[in-house]
């Protein structure tokens, strides 16, 4: 009898068992069926326009509702480049923060730093294009970016990217304002995944008389380099797809301009602005390609950074 009941326990656990196996295999197909209905959804969507425009729309630079003329490279530019600017700040500051918090940092203020950091993630979007807006723009085009025209809008090469108007607004100020809400991402990420190196890998550096620098570039990078281009990857997905914040500063003018400091426009800024007045086919068929080329855009970015971490993970235990 107690045999016959064990028996029927074992069965009763394998039965959910494999229960829970066919679920969290239904949540995993749940997930990958939502993402290929909004592809589906945003083809359908674009049809008009790239039926309309074909390749044209990824080289045009028109934006124009009243002759039905549009183009994406406006857009596709003003997404790139302030996100790259984001990046370039962010990530060297978000290394120092974190290297300060893991490293440096006293024992009695890591918390309360940690946590002002944290809480900076939990910001809207909106408050930080607000305060980009009507703080940081009138002190920027009042108090530095005249001095940065005046010395280095001349020189060779870059100097175009520095040329313009003082407005306040433009390409660099969206590229700022993302930076800052970057930064809380990619700094808690480095922060947790350089508290995880074991404390005898660094303190055995420190022995042999390592600096402080040296135990982070030869001890806690190369063991948490993966987990650094992780939170990398996390930031750049933020700032591709910003849209409250960069609407606020970017300027939203569709004219085309090198110079960083002219106002420009991002594909989230001219979905944010546009979609509420778009009519006709072609003009929400444009708007709606504009949608799939930055999905196209963060699938190819993510991908890249999956390829780049995989390639990573097997140079691991490999003499560099």
């Amino acid at each position: 009898m107690q045999k016959l009941s064990n028996e029927q326990q074992m069965n009763y656990q394998m039965l959910l068992d494999k229960l829970f196996r066919i679920t969290t295999r239904c949540f995993a197909f749940l997930v990958l069926a939502l993402l290929v209905g909004i592809l589906i959804s945003l083809l359908i969507g674009a049809m008009p326009a790239i039926k309309g425009f074909g390749l044209g729309f990824l080289t045009s630079t028109d934006w124009d509702p009243v002759q039905q003329k549009f183009g994406a490279v406006v857009p596709i530019f003003g997404t790139l480049a302030t996100s790259i600017i984001a990046l370039l700040i962010g990530v060297p500051v978000s290394f120092g923060i974190a290297l300060f918090l893991t490293e440096l940092c006293p024992t009695w203020l890591k918390r309360p730093l940690g946590i002002a950091i944290e809480l900076l993630a939990g910001i809207p979007s909106i408050i930080y294009g607000m305060w980009g807006l009507f703080v940081f723009a009138p002190f920027f085009a009042d108090h530095i970016q005249p001095w940065v025209i005046d010395h280095l809008g001349a020189f060779p090469l870059v100097g175009f990217l520095f040329q313009g108007a003082p407005m306040g607004i433009g390409l660099f100020t969206a590229g700022l304002i993302l930076a800052i809400m970057v930064i809380p991402f990619i700094a808690s990420v480095m922060r947790d995944v350089f508290e995880v190196v074991p404390t005898m890998l660094k303190e055995s550096a420190y022995g042999l008389g390592s600096t402080t620098w040296e135990v982070v570039r030869y001890v806690v990078l190369p063991y948490t380099k993966t987990g650094v281009v992780g939170g990398i990857m996390l930031g750049l997905g933020r700032a591709l797809g910003e849209t409250m914040a960069v609407t606020f500063v970017i300027g939203n003018s569709t004219r085309f301009a090198a110079s960083l400091f002219e106002p420009g426009n991002s594909i989230a800024s001219s979905l944010a602005n546009e979609f509420a007045e778009a009519n006709g086919d072609l003009y929400m068929g444009s708007l709606i390609e504009l949608g799939l080329i930055l999905f196209f855009i963060t699938f190819v970015v993510l991908a890249c950074s999956k390829l780049l971490l995989l390639r990573l993970k097997k140079q691991e235990g490999q003499p560099s």
